[in-house]
């Protein structure tokens, strides 16, 4: 389920976090859902339980996860909200971009057509 990108520039626990956040907005991860221990995701993952400990301490305080002391960690029923709402905000980020992609002689059927590949991947994604 989980995957990590050694050779990325990525730090480790924010592919983590970009994953389980993932996971959650195509419906893989649902609210109430236990999410793997960090030993368990250590081991699977061979790398060192801090940072998965770090990644679960960064979604915690989001909101995205909730911890439960001596049971795990679970998914938030607040978490799709919170990302839906987050991810809502990069609006004015991709608005900015396409600009500078206009004033760059980029085509608009060009920007469209990313547009839609990026749409064939979510679409795949849920699929899966």
């Amino acid at each position: 389920m989980f995957k990590i990108d050694v050779m990325s520039e990525k730090p480790i626990y924010e592919q983590i976090i970009e994953q389980v956040e993932q996971f959650i907005l195509i419906g893989i991860l649902n609210p109430n859902d236990k999410i793997p221990s960090v030993r368990s995701m250590a081991t699977k993952l061979l790398v060192n339980p801090n940072t998965i400990q770090k990644a679960y301490s960064e979604l915690d305080n989001k909101g995205i996860i909730c911890s439960v002391p001596g049971r795990g960690c679970f998914v938030s029923e607040e978490a799709v909200n919170i990302l839906n709402k987050n991810k809502r905000e990069k609006l004015s980020e991709l608005e900015k971009m396409v600009f500078e992609l206009a004033i760059a002689q980029v085509e608009k059927k060009e920007i469209n057509e990313c547009v839609d590949r990026a749409y064939e991947k979510k679409e795949k994604l849920g699929n899966d």
